[in-house]
């Protein structure tokens, strides 16, 4: 089996970069500790943390001192070349992300509601520049949103003071096992925090931003039956009957692999919150986040696991650090009937020491993807610039026992940038400030206080720009499993979705997410391209993009597409999954018809053939009239 040649590839990428290879793991080489040093960890490792019950995190009374200075053995390396199924450039100004207007990205017009957000994700946000990149803009701008009172209980007006923007290839572009590649240039300013740009996948389940959809489904990767995955997994293998064209005994979900979250700030390695790890502010977070995650005898935020506390396959590269500030996330929803349905979800992740230069210029962001068979457990491995970040062995995934797996979904890519007091902002709210309200424009204190320092400063002067150059996702054309789409035989969620359309959309939406416009768009026929001063959307790009007709819209050439056919089309290579029709309900036409239906059929065409040609001749005949015998009419030929 073979991959497909995809067109989704932009047809301005580089010839060179329809290839690439996968890179080596190489652990890092580690300084030898003095025997002093080694005896007093091994005491320390051997302590063992008592287990809990409680459902919050357990602090390590006696955490291990530094990582252990042997990595993990690592599988032999063995490259392999795959090859280019997805790629956008970002070289046409003026294409348009909004709802419709793009085949590859929608950009989200709504609120976010997760995280504490304090953003609300504009269309308007994003745009390509001339220089060719993708720009998404955060800026201090008031939004008006209609929210909802959880003590009132009902609806009422609420204010963002801040808006940014979301790319989703949601149920557009996905794809199962791979390489993603994305070079990018940090929005910001390295030592202010407060800002979270974000490149990332999700398994197409689950729409992010959407709450309804990732309940009980993020980020679950668990495939089998297990007392845990039949109380809190929505789609879990314990389902004896598969529905909407998914298989029974088989767990679904959406597992989150981030390429990176970034948080800049002030905090230097080895101070504060940063106390015990060596990598502190700024930071980028490599992480694959996974449920169910473990459900006791978990290592505190800010200290080490112990022995047994979390995942064995875990090789760092140079100036990272396990992210011991983060080890996942307590799952509740308020639908949920019994305690029972509550979950962990793990954060598997590593910490990149960063400085001011992944600001002020572009780096390269990498991620590969192997999907678990039945010979391997899979693997994802992170780099930046090709160096090492994080390898996670997929044995140490399935060796903790839970269930979770390397995921097996198809995934689509997010790009966005929010603002959260969850993410960089001061971990303890300055002395009587009550940080309720975040408003750079206010004059109020209270307003202003919960911010890092400088962060209004940085927002009012400078909108901060998180910066794509390109986008590149490759497959091994020899890997059966290496899939693009969105739904495949072997993870479908086309029905699922149509099923349930109104978790992925707002009420006010008519279906998830539009079709695409193709032309149409205003323009102006007198315009010409290449003029320094006439935009793409005046000329509908130029002569290989489409025209601008007489009546002012413009028409899009083949393989282009947009309101202002500025978008080259895309489409899967295979349709694995297609629209449902009428045999799929259980009708099927006759293949042979009877020859009396057929003598029938000639009969009745026939007699309505000659009643059709009587028709026609006495159309043109004038009546006669009825005459009343009771008048005196004349005879003709008669004489009085």
């Amino acid at each position: 089996a073979t991959v497909g040649r995809a067109d989704w590839i932009d047809p301005d990428t580089p010839y060179d970069a329809m290839t690439t290879t996968s890179l080596n793991v190489k652990p890092p080489k580690l300084e030898k500790q003095n025997k002093k040093d080694d005896d007093d960890d091994d005491k320390k490792s051997r302590r063992r943390h008592p287990e809990t019950k409680s459902p919050a995190p357990t602090a390590s009374p006696v955490p291990s001192a530094v990582p252990s200075s042997t990595p993990s053995a690592y599988p032999t390396f063995n490259p392999k070349t795959f090859e280019l199924v997805f790629s956008d450039e970002f070289n046409t100004p003026g294409r348009e992300f909004r709802d419709g207007g793009d085949p590859r990205w929608t950009a989200l017009d709504k609120n976010d509601y997760t995280n504490d957000a304090l953003h609300y994700y504009s269309p308007n946000n994003v745009e390509i520049d001339d220089d060719g990149y993708l720009v998404i803009k955060t800026e201090a701008e008031d939004t008006d949103i209609i929210g909802f009172d959880d003590v009132e209980q009902k609806k009422t007006t609420v204010t963002k003071h801040f808006r940014s923007a979301m790319l989703q290839s949601w149920n557009k572009f996905c794809f199962t096992g791979g390489i993603i590649e994305a070079e990018v240039q940090l929005p910001g300013k390295a030592r202010i925090g407060g800002l979270w740009p974000a490149l990332w996948l999700l398994g197409n389940l689950a729409r992010h931003t959407y709450v309804g959809s990732s309940e009980h489904i993020w980020p679950w990767s668990s495939l089998d039956c297990t007392k845990k995955s039949r109380q809190s997994q929505k789609l879990s293998g314990c389902d004896h009957i598969g529905h909407f064209g998914m298989d029974a005994f088989l767990g679904r979900g959406a597992p989150e692999m981030d390429i990176f979250e970034v948080q800049a700030g002030g905090q230097k390695a080895n101070q504060g919150p940063f106390l015990k790890t060596s990598v502190g502010q700024p930071f980028m977070s490599a992480s694959y986040q996974v449920a169910p995650g473990r459900p006791s005898n978990r290592p505190g935020p800010g200290e080490w696991p112990g022995p047994g506390q979390w995942y064995d396959g875990l090789v760092g590269g140079k100036n990272t650090s396990l992210n011991i500030g983060f080890y996942g996330n307590y799952n509740h929803f308020l639908s949920d009937r019994s305690k029972n349905q509550d979950y962990w979800s793990d954060a598997i992740s590593f910490n990149l020491q960063l400085d001011e230069s992944y600001f002020n210029q572009t780096r390269v962001y990498r991620l590969e993807w192997d999907v678990p068979t039945d010979e391997s457990d899979g693997y994802l491995h992170w780099f930046v610039d090709d160096q090492l970040v994080l390898a996670i062995d997929g044995k140490g995934v399935t060796g903790a026992g839970l269930g979770s797996v390397i995921s097996t979904e198809p995934s689509y890519i997010i790009m966005n940038t929010a603002i959260s007091k969850q993410w960089g902002f001061p971990q303890e709210c300055p002395t009587d400030c009550k940080c309720k309200e975040f408003d750079c424009h206010s004059t109020d204190w209270q307003y202003l206080c919960g911010f890092s320092y400088g962060f209004c400063e940085m927002m009012l002067d400078k909108t901060p720009e998180y910066k794509v150059n390109w986008v590149r996702v490759y497959q091994d054309p020899s890997n059966p499993l290496h899939k693009v789409g969105c739904s495949t035989p072997e993870r479908p969620t086309r029905r699922y979705i149509e099923g349930h359309p109104d978790l992925y959309k707002e009420e006010k939406d008519a279906v998830p997410i539009k079709g695409i416009q193709r032309g149409g768009g205003r323009c102006d026929p007198s315009a010409k391209s290449g003029d320094e001063d006439t935009s793409k959307t005046a000329t509908c790009g130029d002569e290989r993009h489409g025209y601008c007709t007489k009546g002012r819209v413009c028409q899009c050439n083949i393989g282009w597409t947009g309101p202002h056919c500025l978008s080259h089309q895309g489409f899967d290579p295979i349709q694995y999954d297609q629209p449902d029709s009428i045999e799929d309900l259980g009708f099927v036409a006759p293949s042979v018809v009877p020859k009396f239906l057929i003598g029938a059929f000639v009969v009745l065409f026939f007699a309505l053939l000659a009643n059709l040609m009587c028709k026609r001749k006495f159309d043109g005949w004038t009546p006669i009239p009825d005459v009343d015998p009771s008048m005196n009419v004349r005879a003709p030929g008669r004489r009085a």
